[in-house]
């Protein structure tokens, strides 16, 4: 069975984009990881300790509007990310499968409607007795027509994790309100 949604790391058209100036209009920052384990959105894996990143103001409702002709309007916001300061091949592993160094403890996740309105979300806290999956939240929230794009963030930071849209059927043509 082919899944309702595609799970999307930064496009290397966009990272090449972010590592000359970021969403924010600034060149980005260069740091040393000292310890290792950050998020990297680039190819959805943690980074090594002592490992050189860099760190970037993304706006990936912005960049999603751009693309889609939505019009996020007041739900545009930029916000931290960190990714190799140089092309790192991307994402390797199973592209349908959510990317395990991406899962954690608490994450939201956030569903937009083809215009670029939130439609609602969900909290998913592992600490809590019966939390749903990541996939099952965002089996939960792709349920409804409406949700073009779902968003995972972290919840202590609200940073931005991983974008996933809804899929398109095969033939094309996947339209939503």
């Amino acid at each position: 069975m082919e899944s309702i949604y595609d799970i999307r790391a930064i496009a290397p058209r966009v990272l090449n984009e972010l590592r000359v100036k970021d969403d924010a209009g600034a060149p980005p920052r260069r740091v040393a990881d000292t310890d290792g384990g950050s998020p990297l959105r680039c190819c959805m894996e943690r980074s090594k300790p002592g490992e050189t990143l860099a760190f970037v103001s993304y706006a990936p409702l912005r960049r999603w509007a751009r693309e889609t002709g939505a019009d996020p309007g007041a739900y545009d916001e930029v916000g931290p990310v960190f990714v190799h300061p140089l092309d790192c091949g991307g994402r390797r592993g199973p592209t349908g499968s959510f990317p395990e160094a991406m899962r954690g403890e608490r994450r939201t996740l956030r569903a937009y409607s083809a215009r670029g309105c939130i439609l609602g979300g969900l909290l998913l806290d592992g600490s809590q007795e019966r939390t749903p999956t990541i996939e099952e939240g965002l089996a939960e929230l792709y349920a409804d027509p409406r949700v073009a794009a779902v968003h995972v963030r972290a919840v202590e930071f609200g940073c931005f994790l991983v974008e996933t849209r809804r899929a398109v059927p095969p033939g094309g043509g996947w339209t939503a309100e």
